[in-house]
């Protein structure tokens, strides 16, 4: 079995490699992963395409092609982006110095230190709802299934609430501890943690390979769980990647979709921000249609809401905005967003920018306005939640009227 190695830098120029038809089929098994353009000399150029981490494909003669996909912004600025909770803020802990370049030992080691601190405090338990048959009564008769039966009343059907570690919360810790610990370039010692951290679950069932990952709900319970779970859901999110229109392909390593990351980081941190101040931030909502007869759906990042109406709408773009102003596509799509919303004022939120401060664009014969803003995702965290809580002041400042209308006839 033959082996190819690419390391590919998210932004800049990429890498100009030879590539056999075989190892080619393997890249175009997920042809989103890289940008892939011929080059001269029968050379192919890759390129990245906003992802990072580490994926083992398999080629079809039974050959691996292995992509280290490089992000642009230091693994520590990347963890914080990851990690960052409102319930949970970050508390800035050291990356080992060789771990710092490698994105998926430090999402283990991170994984693992996150772990440590929940399970120390003890494993949650919960009660599950158990149905089975026993010689003797506990909990309630299931009557119907009882009645069903003929000769010996026993064993009983019986239904009943059971306190137990084996609950949806640390199934899904257990699965992604596990997970973990498998991944390639996992150091030994963090390795070794991972399995130490997931013996401490006994009685826990892990998730069956390909399962949807069980629901679960933050409550005042589970709220010292949130942050690890956050975690745990973003390693199995990445088990597998997903061709554009067709059928998951297995895996073997860390994927992070990187707009996803910095629209997840915007929804929460910005959510932290504008709670105190009675707006809430709902992130793609599914249920909002542009025409009457709703046949167009619309799925915005975020949506703001006070008073249970909605306020502003956000979108979330992981670009450089390197022109006078946002692209066609970027304003029409905010214009759809605000008509169908009923606002009059938009708002695009850039990754980077080369412009200084925000800058409106009022959309003709609509009366709706778009602005476009810059998050400097390179400051530190300090300085990085800073900016957001300027962000929420700029986006407040234009949000729409919520106050109820005076009843016609009134002073």
């Amino acid at each position: 079995m033959t082996g190819l190695l690419l390391t590919v830098p998210e932004t800049g120029p990429g890498l100009v490699r030879e590539l056999t038809g075989d190892q080619l089929a393997g890249l175009l098994t997920v042809p989103d992963l890289v940008r892939l353009t011929p080059a001269a000399g029968g050379r192919w150029r890759l390129r990245g395409n906003q992802k990072a981490g580490l994926v083992r494909l398999r080629t079809p003669s039974g050959g691996t092609v292995q992509l280290h996909l490089r992000p642009k912004l230091p693994v520590r600025d990347l963890l914080f982006l990851l990690s960052y909770s409102s319930d949970d803020p970050w508390r800035p802990e050291p990356v080992d110095a060789a771990e710092s370049d490698e994105l998926l030992p430090a999402v283990a080691d991170l994984l693992a230190r996150t772990a440590r601190r929940t399970l120390d405090t003890g494993v949650m338990h919960g009660y599950r709802t158990v149905e089975e048959d026993l010689p003797l009564i506990r909990g309630r008769i299931r009557t119907a299934d009882q009645l069903r039966r003929v000769g010996l009343p026993l064993p009983v059907a019986v239904r009943y609430d059971d306190h137990t570690p084996d609950i949806a919360e640390n199934r899904v810790l257990l699965t992604a501890l596990r997970l973990a610990a498998r991944l390639p370039g996992v150091p030994v010692r963090t390795r070794q943690a991972l399995h130490h951290l997931a013996g401490r679950l006994s009685g826990v069932r892990p998730l069956r390979p390909g399962a949807p990952l069980p629901h679960w709900t933050p409550n005042r319970l589970n709220s010292r769980y949130t942050r690890v779970l956050r975690l745990a859901e973003l390693v199995l999110s990445a088990r597998s990647v997903q061709p554009e229109g067709g059928s998951s392909v297995t895996a073997e390593g860390f994927l992070l979709h990187l707009p996803d990351v910095f629209e997840r980081f915007l929804t929460t941190a910005l959510g932290d921000v504008l709670a105190r101040r009675g707006v809430r931030c709902a992130g793609q909502e599914g249920h909002h249609r542009l025409d009457e007869a709703r046949r167009v759906r619309l799925r915005p990042d975020i949506v703001l809401y006070r008073a249970s109406r909605p306020v502003s709408v956000i979108d979330a773009k992981y670009v450089f905005l390197d022109r006078a102003a946002p692209s066609t596509g970027h304003l029409g799509q905010l214009l759809g967003y605000c008509t169908a919303l009923g606002l009059p004022h938009g708002h695009l939120v850039y990754a980077a920018t080369t412009q200084d401060g925000p800058t409106d664009h009022v959309i003709r014969r609509s009366g709706i306005t778009v602005t476009a803003h810059t998050l400097d995702l390179a400051l530190p965290p300090a300085g990085l939640l800073s900016a957001v809580a300027d962000l929420a002041d700029r986006i407040t400042a234009t949000a729409a009227d919520t106050r109820p209308e005076a009843p016609r006839g009134a002073s």
